[in-house]
């Protein structure tokens, strides 16, 4: 029986290579389910369809209507990545302002096991509520993959590739 992973990607660019990520999740013997920001649905928009029929699983970026019934097993893991400075800061601060940043909210607070991977210029990184942010989701249990062999803040025009592989590894962890 495989694992069960909750992707939750934010609006940053690394969210368009979700279908190749959600790939190699499954190769590492991962059930996958999907769920966006709003803004990064609509920038995956064309290929929502297809992340649904690849994972099985209808991607989600709303919640659910009363009496609606859940359609995603239940996660052994959550990872949100990208995490936008705006994602981070909302989860730390228990602010829900779209259902990938509330179930990440809500994990923080199931102690349920999560990582968070970053996404950010370090000239936004250098605002001082992103290290309040993240010593905060730490301290309640989060694993932030943020620092050297993860992910490392960049200048904007020298993004080095973001480390997918890095982020999916550490889940074997948790």
């Amino acid at each position: 029986m495989s694992r069960v992973l909750h992707l939750l990607g934010a609006a940053a660019p690394p969210v368009l290579h979700f279908p190749v990520v959600v790939a190699s999740a499954q190769a590492r013997g991962w059930t996958v389910c999907v769920g966006l920001t709003p803004t990064a649905a609509d920038w995956l928009g064309d290929e929502l369809e297809a992340l649904a029929e690849l994972t099985g699983h209808p991607v989600k970026s709303r919640c659910r209507r009363p009496g609606e019934r859940d359609s995603w097993p239940p996660a052994d893991v959550a990872l949100l990545a990208p995490a936008t400075l705006n994602s981070v800061n909302s989860v730390a601060l228990g602010l829900t302002p779209s259902w990938p940043i509330g179930y990440a909210v809500e994990a923080l607070g199931r102690r349920a096991p999560l990582a968070v991977m970053p996404c950010l210029k370090d000239t936004m990184a250098a605002h001082p509520q992103f290290d309040r942010s993240v010593r905060t989701l730490r301290d309640a249990g989060a694993h932030v993959l943020l620092g050297l062999g993860e992910f490392v803040p960049h200048a904007s025009r020298q993004a080095p590739p973001y480390p997918w592989e890095t982020a999916l590894g550490a889940l074997d962890t948790m």
